[in-house]
C-alpha cells in the first residue's frame, strides 16, 4: 500500500475538495462547524456527525473563526476500500459513499469518544515508522466501518411515507438499547406491535441483510470494543451483552469471527 493511499487531517481551517482528486472522503465534524457544502447545497451547524463522500462529488468545509479542532478528515484511495478484509463486509462503497445521497451518522456522546479514539490512532499509526504498520491501518478502518455500519440511520433523514424504512429505523434503535436484554428477533418485532416474518421482510427489502444479522453485527461491534479497549473478563463481557454463560459467549464469538475471545484479546496484547 502506497503511502498516499491512506490520509488524515485535522480540521483547522476551511478545506475543500474536487470530484477530481480521486479519494474517498470520511468527515467526522466534532465540534459545530459553519457548514458542508456538498455539490452546492450547504448543510449548516453541523457537530457530531460523520459524512462519507464519494470521490465524485465537489466538497467545502466551512470552520467557525475560533474552532482550533473541528474533527477530521480521513482520505481513502480505491486500493483501500478494495483491501480483502474491508471489502467482505457489506458496507460497501455503494452503501457508504454514495453519490445519490450522502450517508450521515449523528453520534451520541460515547460513540463520539471511541471515534475520537480510532481516528487517533490512525494519525498516530501514519506518522509512524512501526512494523506491520499496514495491518494495524487496515484493522484500525475495519473497526471503524463495521462499527459505522451498526450505528448508522437508515439515510440523513428517513422519509415519513416510507414505512418500511420508519420500521427498520426504529428496530436499529431498539436494538442498541435492549441488546442485553434479548437477541431474538420476535423479542423486537413485539415490540414494534408487527409479526416477525414482516419485520424480517422490511429489513431485507430497506438494508438488504436478515433482522438477525443486524443483532449479531451489533453483539460482535461491542463484543470487540469490550475486548480490546477495556480490562473487562470475558465472563463479564459475555453477562453484560446477555449471554448466559462464558462458554456460550465464546461459542458465538469463535462461530462469527473464527476466533475465541481469548485469541482476539491477545492478538491485541501481544
Amino acid at each position: 500500500m502506497k503511502n498516499d493511499t491512506i490520509t488524515i487531517s485535522k480540521i483547522v481551517k476551511n478545506v475543500s475538495q474536487k470530484y477530481n482528486e480521486g479519494y474517498y472522503t470520511v468527515c467526522w465534524v466534532k465540534d459545530e462547524i459553519k457548514g458542508l457544502e456538498i455539490d452546492g447545497v450547504l448543510y449548516p451547524n453541523m457537530s457530531n456527525s460523520i459524512f462519507f463522500l464519494d470521490k465524485k462529488v465537489n466538497w467545502k468545509l466551512y470552520i467557525k473563526d475560533d474552532n482550533s479542532n473541528s474533527g477530521y478528515i480521513l482520505n481513502l484511495a480505491d486500493e483501500v476500500l478494495s483491501h480483502p478484509l474491508l471489502s467482505k463486509l457489506h458496507i460497501s462503497q455503494i452503501r457508504m459513499f454514495n453519490t445519490g445521497t450522502v450517508p450521515l451518522l449523528k453520534l451520541s456522546p460515547g460513540i463520539e469518544k471511541r471515534t475520537q479514539a480510532i481516528l487517533e490512532m490512525i494519525d498516530e499509526l501514519l506518522g509512524s515508522h512501526l512494523n506491520n504498520k499496514e495491518d494495524a491501518l487496515i484493522s484500525l478502518l475495519n473497526t471503524f466501518f463495521v462499527y459505522c455500519d451498526g450505528q448508522c440511520n437508515i439515510k440523513t433523514i428517513v422519509d415519513k411515507n416510507h414505512t418500511k424504512a420508519n420500521i427498520v429505523y426504529a428496530f436499529k434503535q431498539m436494538v442498541d438499547q435492549h441488546l442485553a436484554k434479548s437477541h431474538e428477533v420476535s423479542f423486537y418485532a413485539s415490540l414494534l406491535n408487527i409479526s416477525t416474518r414482516y419485520l424480517n421482510e422490511c429489513v431485507q427489502e430497506v438494508l438488504n441483510v436478515s433482522s438477525k444479522n443486524i443483532i449479531i453485527e451489533q453483539l460482535l461491534i461491542r463484543s470487540r470494543h469490550a475486548l480490546k479497549f477495556t480490562n473487562k473478563t470475558i465472563k463479564e463481557i459475555g453477562y453484560e451483552l446477555g449471554f448466559s454463560t462464558p462458554d456460550y459467549f465464546s461459542y458465538f464469538f469463535k462461530s462469527q469471527t473464527g476466533v475465541s475471545p481469548s485469541e482476539l484479546r491477545k492478538s491485541v496484547t501481544s
